[in-house]
């Protein structure tokens, strides 16, 4: 009952505001005021404010949000239970391990097609150290812009 005087009250209000808009000549804002303040009586009529107002204040509907909720909770942890049952922790690793080594490429048969300064060193070739001098840096990035000609 208390909701719905509000509601009649605060619709009142909004038709004054709405009047006077349109004394000033703003029409469309005043369109817009009488629209908004016709959508609490009409929620009133529909009957929606006295849904809501039920299931604000009765006890057995939040014990239902509550049942809702732990029955998503006992879900989620069901689906987190299941994820890491079914399996021990070396047999995780193992199957971790074999799927890594089925993703790499098998080792060519022949060897590489480059030449210059980033071609590999044949078999019979000690490798070079990786860090031997700093101007061996840029050794590949001289190659490709002498192939460019620049």
């Amino acid at each position: 009952m208390l909701a719905e005087t509000i509601c009649s009250a605060v619709s009142a209000a909004g038709l004054g505001i709405a009047a006077i808009t349109a004394y000033r000549k703003r029409f469309l804002t005043a369109t817009r005021v009488l629209a908004y303040s016709l959508v609490p009586v009409g929620l009133v009529m529909t009957g929606v404010v006295q849904w809501a107002s039920d299931i604000a204040f009765k006890p057995s509907v939040w014990i239902g949000f509550g049942l809702l909720a732990a029955a998503w909770l006992l879900f989620m942890t069901t689906r987190a239970v299941e994820r890491r049952s079914g399996s021990t922790r070396k047999e995780r690793r193992a199957a971790k391990a074999a799927g890594s080594r089925a993703a790499v490429a098998p080792a060519s048969a022949s060897p590489p097609l480059t030449s210059g300064a980033g071609a590999a060193a044949p078999q019979g070739q000690p490798k070079k150290k990786q860090g031997a001098a700093p101007g061996d840096d840029f050794s590949d990035i001289e190659a490709i812009l002498k192939k460019h000609g620049i």
